[in-house]
Formats: C-alpha cells, structure tokens, sequence
C-alpha cells in the first residue's frame, strides 16, 4: 500500500526513506499537527475592567457566562514570543530568575465561555469611568456586540451611548452601573 501511495507521486522508495525525505515527512506531520493546533484554538478577545470582583459578579451572575479553561496558548511564558529567551543566562541578575519563579503559571484574570469556539478574557486595568462608573473597555467591536446581545437576551437594563466606537451602559441587578466601550486604535 505505502509503496503505491508513493509511486502515485512519482517519487523512488530511495529518495523517500533516505535522510532528507525523512525530514521531509517529518516537517510535513509537525505542520500538519501545528495546523490543526491553532484551528482548534478558541478566539479570545480581552475586556480590561476597572474592577476584577464586580465583573466576576456581573459576567458570572447577572450575564450567566460560563467560566472557561485557559486556551493552551496562554499557558507558555510571553517572553519567549518575544525573543527574551536570547538573552544569555550569563549576564541576568538572580533576581530576574526569581521574578520568574513567583509568576503564576496561567495567567491573570477571569476567563468565560462566550459562544462554542470564542472565549473573553477579563482583565484588571480600565480606569473608572463619568460619575465614577465601572469601566469595560474592549479593542474588538465584535467581542462587544455579543456582550450586547446577552445583555439584551438577559432583559438587563442597558442605553446606548454611541453606536462608532460602540459605547453602553448597563445597570447590573446590584444596581451599579457599568459602562462598556470600544476602545479604536
């Protein structure tokens, strides 16, 4: 069967089992697992809130969002991705070392399901917003629109302020108010 399946591609037993075929093969089965890694991948969009406990309370208790494991790419460390690794260990302080050790290994923030392939991340960071209101602020329109929408399915009180960048106010069942906006880069 193997050998057929080779001759239907023109290529010689030789060429295929020798070194350089074999690596061939190899890169081609690790791109092949690569691709079907990343598109299985959940989009996570990223919501930076002013305050981490009373988003938990409105994501969890007033939109019933459920919560979500951390998508394995979050687990690697975001310094490799930028190159930091090329530092040679030589010239970095202990101090750098332990800097690393006491980081958490997933990272910071709250995590939810918000359709089957699509998760939001909630970070701490936002400033507070007019009269002191809790603050969403998001980079994706998208990722807004569908907290828009469950908004709208839960019956929660909302108006909106501005439809380009998108900005509403959503009156939580604690009765605080929080605002949610589009942030354009």
């Amino acid at each position: 069967m193997i050998p057929a399946l080779f001759a239907l591609f023109g290529l010689p037993m030789d060429t295929v089992f020798s070194t350089q075929g074999i690596m061939v093969l190899l890169l081609m089965a690790y791109g092949g697992a690569l691709w079907m890694f990343l598109s299985s991948a959940p989009k996570v969009y990223t919501i930076m809130v002013s305050d981490l406990e009373i988003a938990r309370q409105f994501y969890e208790g007033d939109l019933e969002l459920a919560t979500a494991d951390v998508p394995l790419q979050y687990y690697y460390n975001y310094e490799q991705t930028l190159g930091v690794t090329a530092i040679d260990p030589l010239y970095m302080t202990p101090s750098t070392f332990a800097r690393a050790a006491d980081r958490p290994a997933v990272p910071d923030g709250l995590w939810y399901q918000l359709k089957k392939n699509v998760q939001v991340h909630v970070i701490a960071g936002a400033s507070l917003g007019d009269r002191n209101n809790q603050r969403h602020v998001c980079f994706d329109r998208e990722c807004l629109e569908q907290v828009l929408l469950r908004v709208q399915m839960r019956g929660i009180r909302h108006k909106i302020r501005q439809e380009q960048p998108l900005n509403f106010l959503v009156k939580d069942w604690s009765n605080r108010t929080l605002e949610l906006a589009e942030s354009v880069r």
